[in-house]
């Protein structure tokens, strides 16, 4: 370490100028530095000039609440092998004072020490507490080599910088606490990465048993129970060729719950490619449709132009295919059908909405809206397997948005959903622009 000009011998001008210095210089090393050895140094030097220290270490806790040298200066290595460990201070120490040692052969609590302190050529000797927000860390060791009653404004100036190095310490603190949250967390995702792999494969498993294993059994139950009405309903009561029918129905509707669920677990693995996607133009297509598959009905359909959403096209076309063909399917008892797609801006976000005069729902059932298999009105009434608007749902929040209802019975019904409300993710967009960019 490099010693400047005794302060003793300097105005007292010359001497805050130095004090302001040391400080100065240990404030921008704290700041520049982000390891706490490479502080070390400069806390020393400061040390030194502000307390007019000849020697002078840094002693921390460790994590068995032992002080350890962890920086000197001017100390042999034999000398702090023998006073390691030794603090005036308990770990759980909340009010700890400088204490100072003008005359160690006047002090008993250190008079087993004189003997290394002599051989040391220490004559005078200082402890200062290194705290933060009442925490104990560690403490300062300032050493003289005469005599030496330290005046008050060394004393402030000490604990200044055993302030500045405290910071530095509990800095150090967050700084690895925040790199073993996010070890831990990298650990998290590893391991929820893991399940999430082994969930899909268990997916695949299970639709490929919905595809194959299950309806073979169900083919054979619908085409027995076929040929049994066919080849022996002469033979048949009413009863029981009514119970065949019942078989035979209900095992189409088991294929159709099939085709749903599968569709329903399609949607979530889908891959996704963002376009600049048309969402009027799309509604405009379904509707045609819908209106060419049931021409004899008076049917009023309008679809408000907007501009073009970032959306995976193929993704949205099923979500408006289901959203508009709900509001078709639930506004046939009508003697008029009112149908509209648009948009609407809430708090700077564009809102997108399919709105019927159709049969409408009570509110207090909407939560069972967006679950599979789940519905508000009976099969009697409007067939259905309740799978349609959870695959609406899955389709919204894979674009970052979310749906929600708004309707009363006998009313109508409008459904509305946003996209992308926190933005697009950074790796989707990037993935889509390489998708969409010609080959060179």
């Amino acid at each position: 370490m490099i010693r400047s000009t005794p302060l003793a011998a300097a105005t007292a001008e010359d001497r805050t100028l130095t004090e302001l210095r040391a400080l100065h210089a240990l404030a921008e090393a704290i700041t520049r530095c982000t390891f706490l050895e490479a502080i070390y140094p400069e806390t020393l030097q400061a040390l030194c000039w502000a307390a007019r220290a000849d020697r002078a270490a840094v002693l921390l806790f460790d994590a068995g609440g032992t002080m350890r040298f962890v920086a000197s200066d001017g100390l042999s290595d034999d000398y702090c092998k023998a006073v390691e460990g030794h603090s005036p201070w308990a770990a759980n120490e909340t009010n700890a004072q400088p204490i100072l040692v003008p005359a160690p052969e006047r002090e008993p609590s250190i008079a087993k020490l004189l003997p290394l302190l002599r051989e040391e050529g220490i004559a005078s000797l200082a402890f200062i507490p290194i705290a933060h927000q009442g925490r104990l860390l560690g403490k300062f060791m300032l050493y003289f080599n005469e005599p030496h009653e330290m005046e008050a404004n060394e004393v402030r100036l000490a604990l200044t910088v055993a302030e500045y190095l405290a910071l530095a310490i509990s800095r150090q603190h967050a700084v690895e606490e925040i790199r073993r949250l996010n070890a831990e967390l990298e650990d998290r995702v590893q391991y929820s990465n893991q399940e999430l792999a082994e969930a899909n494969r268990e997916m695949e498993s299970f639709c490929y048993s919905v595809s194959h294993d299950l309806r073979a059994p169900l083919r054979a139950l619908d085409g027995f129970a076929r040929i049994l009405l066919e080849d022996a309903g002469h033979l048949l009561d009413g009863t029981d060729k009514d119970n065949l029918r019942r078989i035979i129905a209900a095992s189409g509707r088991m294929g159709f719950l099939m085709d749903d669920l599968l569709r329903l677990s399609r949607i979530g693995r889908a891959g996704m490619r963002l376009t600049e996607t048309n969402l009027d133009g799309l509604a405009g297509e379904i509707a045609g449709r819908l209106r060419s598959g049931t021409p004899e009905r008076l049917a009023s359909i309008m679809i408000d132009a907007g501009p073009a959403a970032r959306a995976d096209a193929g993704l949205m076309r099923i979500a408006l295919e289901n959203l508009l063909g709900n509001a078709w399917k639930y506004t046939r008892n009508k003697a008029e059908t009112r149908i509209e797609f648009g948009q609407r801006e809430e708090n700077g976000r564009p809102v997108y909405f399919v709105r019927d005069n159709g049969a409408g729902f009570d509110m207090r059932y909407a939560a069972k809206l967006f679950s599979p298999f789940q519905r508000v009105h009976s099969p009697s009434e409007f067939e259905g397997n309740g799978i349609g608007l959870a695959i609406v749902q899955r389709i919204v929040h894979r674009h970052g948005g979310r749906i929600w209802a708004e309707s009363e019975p006998g009313r109508g019904s409008t459904f509305c959903f946003t996209l992308w409300e926190a933005g697009i993710p950074a790796d989707l967009q990037a993935a889509s622009s390489r998708l969409s960019s010609p080959p060179a």
